[in-house]
């Protein structure tokens, strides 16, 4: 398995509706622009499945950025014209609130399964995880796009 974990924010609207998605067709998909880092993640996982830490972005919470959700990665597609090549079939219905976010902007779509809120007593503090240079995040560091981190301990 290898050493690797991919850290990303999703609005919570998303993460909230998407778990429903998971839970009734097996995964659900969030688009992205970023297809350098999915092109990447998928070319040093050599095809298994890698641990996702999701930070939960638009919470509108204060103190350090937190890991508050967690998932299994298991692959990407690209977008057809910015949207996802089986519609909306593994998409959170939030997403159709916002007009753009299937219909032309996005890259790739990025999918897994096993979606799950974290207890809070089980929340990751984003400063205690490492980046793919083996440096950790600064406290005050948010994530705006999904990065490559370095696999937690167990």
């Amino acid at each position: 398995m290898p050493d690797i974990t991919l850290l990303a924010p999703v609005p919570i609207v998303h993460l909230e509706d998407g778990l429903a998605v998971c839970q009734t067709m097996g995964k659900v998909a969030f688009g992205s622009r970023a297809w350098e880092v999915f092109r990447q993640l998928d070319d040093l996982r050599g095809g298994e499945h890698v641990p996702v830490l999701l930070y939960a972005s638009m919470t509108n919470t204060d103190g350090p950025a937190m890991v508050s959700w967690t998932a299994s990665y298991i692959g990407h597609l690209e977008s057809r014209n910015g949207a996802h090549p089986q519609g909306m079939k593994f998409r959170p219905p939030s997403t159709e609130a916002n007009t753009t976010d299937n219909l032309g902007f996005w890259a790739v779509f990025w999918e897994v399964e096993n979606l799950t809120r974290l207890p809070e007593n089980e929340w990751i503090e984003i400063s205690s995880i490492q980046g793919q240079s083996g440096n950790y995040f600064k406290r005050s560091f948010i994530p705006e796009g999904p990065l490559i981190v370095q696999r937690l301990p167990c």
